[in-house]
């Protein structure tokens, strides 16, 4: 299933440094094992409305060392459950990095995001072209494009995605 990457347009909920894969999702959720059960409770420590409040198509901003901690696959797959179409950071725990892109979730680093954008402003996101635009001010801000390679595996729904098709056509 071959998905259009379209820039995607809403709420930017800006988090700081190190928030790890517990302030995600806390371990005594992970034996729910239902996603949409899980994912009720993401970001629950550092943002208890956030699952109250979050809609289709909003945005996590973040600082440094995003998704830290332990490697478990189920943190960017509550993010994406949650509605959040990708997240935006300064820089991202490298295992974070690989599951997020492994389950599906479009993941751009800009240098000094957290600190130029605030929360609930509404920003776009153009992950094909490594932008970030804030409505309010007019700013773009540019970070590392993703290889060929990442963004065709994000078309296919992720690593996971995209093997099962290709596993499928032999």
């Amino acid at each position: 299933m071959t998905k259009e990457l379209k820039p995607v347009t809403g709420r930017a909920w800006v988090f700081g440094n190190d928030v790890d894969t517990d302030q995600i999702i806390q371990g005594q959720y992970l034996t729910l094992l239902d996603y949409a059960e899980m994912a009720k409770h993401t970001f629950e420590i550092p943002r208890p409305v956030f699952t109250s409040k979050v809609k289709k198509n909003d945005i996590v901003i973040a600082g440094r060392n995003f998704g830290g901690g332990s490697s478990r696959e189920e943190a960017p797959k509550v993010i994406l459950q949650s509605g959040i179409r990708c997240v935006v950071a300064e820089s991202f725990a490298r295992i974070f990095y690989r599951n997020g892109f492994n389950v599906g979730l479009p993941l751009l680093i800009i240098p000094n995001v957290a600190k130029l954008v605030s929360d609930g402003e509404t920003v776009t996101v153009d992950i094909c072209e490594g932008t970030l635009s804030v409505r309010s001010s007019g700013d773009v801000l540019h970070g590392k494009s993703l290889p060929t390679r990442m963004l065709n595996l994000l078309k296919e729904g992720g690593a996971v995605a995209w093997y099962k098709q290709s596993v499928g056509k032999h």
